[in-house]
């Protein structure tokens, strides 16, 4: 009796420590466990509009500012400080060269702002997937069934790297009001007119030469 309790209590213990381990859920299911994280930068450029306006020299610097950053598509401007209103079509008409607009507000930057100055700042995020190429574990053995640990990174990494604004990634486009059906159609109008490229028929062809 003694000895089918010791074994009943061996095989407990064996199946324990195969059973359920906490850890492993984030591997256990279908979703990766490698996604795109999407980081946010502020770069700001103060510049001085004690008249109300900007001068030639201040507008060049913004000018040389916004080349210097390769401003583009997916990143943000703001304009700060108590002159912002005024300063706005200056810094729109500089912007516009870009092919940029100015947004509304401003994010909460470093730095007092000195009198006579407004303060222009610039968001840019980046989507990236930390840690990949991810071969921290072996693909053999797989006891539990978890998903390799770099499951994810080939997709999420293109992803993130082809997304035009990576935005997009944390929240969706706000809708403007405005829509345009042609716009919305076109791709399934191009389908639709484009002719079959079997409409002329077969090309005849001759294994004889010409001569």
């Amino acid at each position: 009796m003694i000895k089918k309790f010791a074994l009943l209590a061996l095989a407990a213990a064996s199946t324990g420590a195969c059973g359920y381990t906490p850890k492993d859920q984030p591997q256990r299911g279908v979703l990766p466990v490698n996604v795109p994280v999407v980081s946010r930068s502020d770069y700001v450029i103060d510049l001085a509009a004690s008249t109300g306006s900007l001068g030639p020299s201040e507008a060049g610097r913004l000018d040389g500012w916004f080349r210097g950053l390769q401003l583009g598509y997916g990143d943000a401007i703001y304009i700060d400080g108590p002159m912002a209103g005024s300063i706005r079509p200056e810094v729109a008409e500089v912007a516009g060269r870009y092919g940029m607009l100015v947004s509304n507000g401003a994010p909460v930057t470093a730095g007092a702002l000195s009198d006579g100055a407004v303060r222009v700042v610039v968001t840019r995020s980046r989507a990236q997937v930390p840690g990949c190429p991810n071969w921290s574990e072996p693909a053999l053995p797989n006891y539990q069934n978890r998903m390799l640990s770099n499951f994810g990174c080939g997709v999420n990494s293109n992803m993130a790297a082809m997304v035009a604004n990576p935005e997009d990634l944390v929240h969706g486009r706000d809708p403007d009001g405005v829509t345009d059906p042609a716009t919305a159609t076109r791709a399934i109008d191009a389908y639709r007119t484009q002719a079959p490229t079997g409409k002329g028929g077969l090309q005849s062809v001759s294994t004889k030469s010409g001569g």
